[in-house]
């Protein structure tokens, strides 16, 4: 059997996140029993609630236990097979984790259709980070044409999806990114009426100068200071999905809620965690895949070679560094 290089949790970090809280080990391939399955992996996703995970405290999913093979969504190849519902060579989405090989039952697997979309957009635009843009925003902003709403971390593998589904919709979408190059792309391929780069010295200006109507709809990926700016400029009514606080992750402090504003102006603001929601995947992906077919929904991937780079491209994810959804070909 092949080797089967692996990732796992080796410390939990105090503080920020560090390449040496993980370790790489190696062991042979393993064999599928009755019923299972052997996929190879050929693209792992990374995505920021994995850094929650890294803690041992409660949250919505258990913390990553130590020794074990870091979670993560994983898109590849069956290449054994004791399962009657996948044969040798299906194309299948899963949650194999940060290695080469993993052994499934075939309960979190998907086979996918690689014929009209490449096999790593089910790990980006018509997957789990599509589907959280799709339920955050129909379902809790849901916004009507000609209102405004904004999107943290815009350019990002949530955050772009949200803001093509907002124009999609008819809204205007003024979204927050870092550095010019960024911007650039959320205005001119993603289709936003105004980005604002939080890196600028005079950002709090910038936002408010770009939302002369207020804001009706808020999809937060960030936190920090990009949430408190827009909430002051939150209409009646106004409503807020919150879906990650990715500035906060690393130890720094959650924004600061003014709940006088939310009960004058009547705000819903919602957290979600999209797995909560698992009945209306079917229906968000065919929408997604439809979308991304047609070429309305566009995406941009930052892509590191071989698992060994994983823990240095997560850490850079964290930090911004990446460019759209961040992947580890395998």
């Amino acid at each position: 059997m092949p080797v089967n290089k692996q990732i796992v949790l080796d410390s939990r970090p105090t503080g920020a996140a560090e390449a040496r809280n993980f370790r790489l080990v190696e062991s042979e391939a393993p064999s599928p029993g009755p019923g299972q399955v052997l996929v190879r992996h050929l693209y792992l996703s990374l995505d920021p609630y994995m850094r929650g995970r890294m803690n041992d405290a409660k949250s919505y999913a258990k913390p990553q236990e130590l020794g074990a093979v870091m979670v993560g969504g994983t898109v590849g190849e069956v290449v054994a097979s004791n399962n009657p519902r996948f044969k040798i060579g299906d194309k299948v989405v899963g949650n194999g984790g940060w290695q080469n090989y993993s052994l499934s039952d075939g309960g979190d697997l998907r086979v996918i259709d690689a014929s009209r979309i490449p096999i790593q957009a089910y790990l980006g635009p018509v997957g789990m980070p599509g589907v959280t843009a799709w339920y955050g925003l129909n379902k809790i902003i849901a916004p009507k044409k000609g209102e405004t709403v904004v999107v943290t971390a815009a350019t990002g593998a949530v955050g772009s999806v949200v803001g093509q589904l907002a124009k999609i919709a008819g809204a205007t979408v003024i979204g927050v990114a870092g550095g010019p190059e960024k911007c650039a792309y959320a205005k001119d391929e993603l289709g936003y009426d105004i980005c604002v780069d939080h890196k600028s010295p005079n950002f709090v200006e910038e936002l408010k100068a770009a939302l002369p109507k207020g804001v009706d709809g808020l999809f937060e990926n960030v936190g920090g200071l990009p949430f408190e700016t827009a909430a002051r400029r939150f209409n009646d009514f106004a409503r807020a999905a919150i879906c990650g606080l990715i500035a906060s992750y690393d130890g720094a402090p959650a924004p600061a809620i003014d709940l006088r504003v939310m009960l004058t102006k009547r705000i819903k603001v919602e957290g979600f965690i999209v797995s909560d929601h698992m009945a209306l995947w079917p229906t968000a992906l065919a929408e997604l895949a439809g979308h991304v077919a047609a070429g309305r929904i566009r995406y941009r991937e930052t892509i590191s070679n071989g698992l060994e780079s994983a823990p240095e491209a997560f850490l850079g994810l964290l930090k911004g560094k990446n460019f759209g959804k961040q992947l580890v070909k395998l």
